[in-house]
């Protein structure tokens, strides 16, 4: 475990360094173009379809994958072969805070065609890395999740965990933000997104953070049937 959590550290001092500095300030325009070029590319859901809004940040978003490999049509992809017909749309944007999040929540939840059946939270990575207060963090996430309430859908929130280099303090911070307000939303909670993939280099790409397309796959064979069991409730 002690050697689980100096790798960790290690994967998100890198990352601190060099990934999520050197977002431009509209975030990964490639991979919004080819989440889109993706969206085109996937058959016409079915009428009975759940609309799910995948709302976070780069590791959402399908960071330097392919068109169909990042979580949204990953995720689509095992809701249907598991009996859930499902439309994932990807509201996600690389190098996202969460206020920059909370800034686009309302146009992102306008511009679709109707209320989703659930939204996917996860936002607050680039937070820690930026070594940004917790408590902005969470009053950040709190108004998110109070505006999702507002509007009567569901949310399932995906935790982060932060970096073990920044010190104990740091961490005992940030870290309960996730459950705290899970318990205060009554919102479905997957605790840490790269559970399963985060000391794994195989399922990294080489900036050893973010998913490759097998890392995808293996947060979605984990966080898939939280989802599943969202939309059935």
């Amino acid at each position: 475990m002690i050697r689980f959590w100096r790798y960790v550290a290690l994967l998100l001092t890198v990352q601190l360094a060099a990934g999520c500095a050197s977002e431009p300030p509209g975030g990964n325009l490639q991979a919004n173009r080819a989440e889109t070029a993706g969206n085109a590319a996937r058959p016409a859901p079915r009428a009975d379809a759940k609309l799910v809004l995948a709302f976070g940040d780069s590791l959402f978003a399908g960071y330097r994958l392919g068109p169909n490999e990042g979580l949204a049509p990953t995720l689509e992809r095992a809701l249907g072969a598991a009996g859930m017909p499902a439309r994932v749309v990807n509201g996600a944007v690389s190098g996202d805070t969460t206020a920059a999040g909370l800034q686009r929540l309302a146009f992102t939840l306008d511009g679709l065609e109707r209320a989703p059946d659930l939204v996917i939270v996860g936002l607050g990575g680039n937070d820690a890395l930026r070594g940004l207060g917790a408590d902005e963090t969470r009053r950040n996430l709190a108004a998110i999740l109070t505006e999702l309430r507002r509007r009567r859908i569901p949310v399932l929130i995906t935790g982060m965990m932060a970096p073990r280099n920044m010190g104990p303090e740091h961490a005992a911070a940030f870290d309960p933000i996730y459950p705290a307000l899970a318990r205060q939303f009554d919102a479905e909670l997957y605790p840490f997104i790269l559970e399963g993939v985060i000391a794994r280099p195989e399922l990294l790409l080489e900036d050893g953070i973010h998913p490759n397309a097998r890392g995808v796959e293996a947060i979605v064979a984990r966080i898939g049937p939280r989802v599943h069991a969202a939309l059935a409730d």
